[in-house]
């Protein structure tokens, strides 16, 4: 049986409809749900001058075709405008999608990209899909962005969106045992490896060099580390972050912990931005989303890349399908 995942395309001024437009003229070896108005998919089809034709939500579609769960917009989209007036359509369909895997009618949740600015304007507070999923399912969550491919380079976050200046407070030993506890699991679970390895990154230049660079490693860092050591876990570090992604070094491990954002997630992007996609971990069901903002200049001009999208569609149909390893 196909999995069955919730689509949603995010921004509906940005290129996030119109990408779902073009993965509806293929064949997919899941069902697809997209949550979204219809109106702004056709008028994103005409705007590409390819057949679009709205299903009902329980429906089998065919290419040129979409399931579609409607979530009205306030005001109709202009393309390349973001209009603070469907902040609420935004985010009512990100917790719907939520829902319906939460409550067994989808088996992963896709996401396009969000424009933040334009849902804070709407007066909805709002820092990023991954941390109001996390709020709705009332769980702590890991970040991890993934290359797709026989070899996939995984990155995931010790801390997300903050400030560097604040980094350094934010790492704790109940932090780092929470998130590596979050990765370990969903290694297991959703990507079907009964014995993760992981490579965690020190904070400071040279890991630290034995205190002389900072003492986040032997204080907090290596403490974590021994603690899940202790209890079975694989763990490799702390190592210093500028010769981590060697390839003799990532041959020896499933996934890399990086202490923040800027630290890890530039080597990922640099080494294939189009087949990259944001997964949450720590959930109650697989979501994976593009690795790519709303990108408001393309929209409507049918010059949108759909690879990351494709992309995360194909990891999200293979997580929701994993055998787990629990």
């Amino acid at each position: 049986m196909r999995p069955r995942l919730a689509l949603v395309p995010g921004e509906p001024a940005g290129v996030g409809p119109e990408l779902c437009v073009r993965i509806a003229q293929g064949d997919r070896a899941a069902r697809l749900l997209t949550l979204a108005d219809p109106d702004t998919l056709l008028r994103a089809a005409h705007a590409l001058r390819l057949p679009l034709r709205i299903r009902d939500p329980d429906a089998e579609t065919g290419p040129g075709e979409l399931a579609v769960l409607p979530v009205p917009q306030a005001v109709p989209t202009a393309f390349g405008q973001a209009d603070p007036a469907n902040a609420r359509a935004v985010i009512d369909a990100l917790l719907l999608g939520a829902r319906r895997c939460r409550e067994g009618l989808a088996d992963a949740l896709v996401t396009g990209p969000v424009h933040k600015a334009s849902i804070n304007a709407g007066g909805i507070a709002y820092t990023g899909t991954t941390e109001l999923l996390a709020a709705d399912a009332g769980c702590d969550v890991v970040m991890m962005l993934a290359q797709v491919g026989d070899k996939p380079l995984r990155v995931a976050l010790a801390t997300t969106h903050l400030p560097l200046r604040a980094v350094a407070d934010a790492i704790t030993h109940a932090g780092l045992v929470r998130s590596l506890r979050i990765l370990d699991a969903d290694l297991r679970r959703r990507f079907a490896i009964a014995q993760p390895r992981i490579c965690v990154l020190g904070l400071n230049p040279h890991a630290g060099e034995g205190g002389y660079l900072g003492r986040e490693e032997i204080d907090v860092i290596i403490p974590a580390l021994d603690t899940l050591r202790s209890q079975g876990m694989h763990l490799l570090g702390p190592l210093p972050a500028d010769t981590a992604f060697l390839p003799r070094v990532l041959e020896t491990c499933d996934a890399v912990l990086a202490m923040y954002h800027d630290q890890g997630l530039p080597v990922l992007k640099h080494a294939g931005f189009e087949d990259a996609v944001n997964i949450t971990l720590g959930l109650p069901y697989p979501r994976v989303a593009v690795d790519h903002g709303t990108a408001l200049d393309l929209a409507g001009h049918g010059s949108a890349d759909p690879s990351s999208l494709e992309h995360a569609i194909a990891v999200a149909t293979r997580m929701a399908s994993a055998p787990r390893h629990d």
